[in-house]
């Protein structure tokens, strides 16, 4: 996490808090020539609606116009995490057990970097997914460490493994 984004967590977490909904994320990006600084919130029970972004966004842009710790021009965005909300916390990842997602690692896992399937397992150390190559189901348990993004996914096809 930058030195922004910390920053900003500060600053946002007794919001979010306060209004009974979940930080996910926090994002600080430059896009082209513009930098934007994204807030993404989500109830505890999934769904969140425009109104509550907006909460956040007011009460957010306030404490900002105090103390802005950001010294470039940007935009705030505060939005759902959408249908594929990213996986970071230990909760959010056993919230996502029997759930479809997707991981990327740093380096490979059994000869690949990218899988999409479900989540069996989560413990401290690992996370266990079972996919499809083909027609075979394959199980694999990839170290914590290794993770390098991780998101809930949709699946298209109708084969549930």
């Amino acid at each position: 996490m930058s030195k922004v984004t910390s920053i900003i967590e500060e600053l946002v977490t007794p919001i979010v808090e306060e209004l009974d909904l979940e930080l996910v994320d926090i994002e600080f990006v430059k896009e082209g020539r513009d930098w934007f600084l994204r807030i993404y919130v989500d109830t505890p029970e999934g769904g969140i609606d425009i109104l509550q972004c907006a909460q956040v966004s007011e009460r957010l842009s306030e404490k900002l116009d105090e103390n802005d710790p950001i010294e470039q021009n940007y935009y705030l965005e505060v939005s759902s995490p959408g249908a594929e909300r990213p996986l970071k916390k230990q909760q959010d990842f056993e919230k996502a057990i029997g759930k479809y997602i997707y991981v990327k690692t740093y380096e490979p896992v059994k000869d690949l970097k990218e899988f999409y399937g479900y989540l069996r397992a989560y413990t401290d150390e690992f996370l266990e997914m079972e996919f499809r190559i083909k027609t075979r189901k394959v199980t694999v348990q990839i170290e914590k460490e290794k993770i390098a993004q991780a998101r809930l996914a949709i699946d298209f096809s109708d084969k549930q493994i």
